[in-house]
């Protein structure tokens, strides 16, 4: 864990280099606040498409990572899909190309993605809209999506709900925080969780415009046995 340590785009490349000629042992690798930009990430993606790569956490956070990073680790991850679990890229200018990028891998039924954090990250609807397509390309994989603190709105949460509604789907924890959504992203979340009771265990939609009725679509989910919905905020 290199979390906060100065690191630079010079010293992911001597990791990737130390990783080329070791490849299989590293499991988790933390760079989170760290200068490591658009170039360091390009070094890690080099090692990370080599399917002898075993790493299965990857923490980028706040790193001054923008859409071309991604575009280079998801194009790693389209090499070498099966063994990245968490990927974290929370507090980058990634946006909805970036995380088009991240989607096109995300639909692949190989991917084996479960954790995907993009917190404050300049997402949209439009970016939403990419990641509950490859959802619906792949749904049992991904459990834990964190889209706090972008710009998701209702019509970002329909998309999304779309995809939830799905009994395939196995998404467990899903973050909503500070993503503008009103009553009218809620009734559509609390449709989907009646189509598809069974999977979601935890749901954050703190700090939205949501109001009394709102809420109250959504608790009496949580308040019927029927449904895995553990955790409301």
């Amino acid at each position: 864990r290199l979390f906060y340590c100065r690191v630079s785009d010079e010293g992911c490349a001597a990791l990737a280099s130390a990783l080329r000629s070791n490849p299989s042992y590293l499991r988790e690798l933390n760079l989170s606040r760290n200068k490591v930009g658009d170039s360091g990430v390009k070094c890690l993606s080099a090692v990370l498409e080599n399917p002898h790569c075993k790493l299965e956490i990857l923490r980028l956070f706040n790193c001054g990572v923008s859409d071309e990073g991604c575009a280079a680790l998801a194009s790693a991850l389209r090499s070498n899909p099966s063994h990245l679990r968490d990927l974290y890229l929370s507090l980058n200018k990634v946006g909805d190309t970036g995380v088009k990028f991240l989607s096109a891998v995300l639909e692949n039924p190989h991917c084996k993605l479960e954790k995907l954090r993009l917190l404050d990250c300049g997402v949209s609807d439009e970016g939403c809209a990419a990641l509950a397509s490859a959802l619906r390309s792949n749904p049992s994989h991904l459990r834990d999506l964190d889209l706090s603190g972008n710009k998701v709105g209702d019509s970002g949460v329909k998309c999304l709900s779309a995809v939830l509604e799905n009994t395939h789907c196995k998404l467990e924890i899903l973050r909503l925080y500070d993503c503008g959504v009103s009553d009218e992203g809620c009734a559509a979340l609390a449709s989907a969780l009646r189509s598809n009771p069974s999977h979601l265990r935890e749901l954050n939609v703190s700090v939205n415009k949501v109001r009394e009725s709102g809420v109250k679509f959504l608790s009496d989910l949580k308040d019927d046995k029927r449904y895995k919905l553990q955790t409301l905020k």
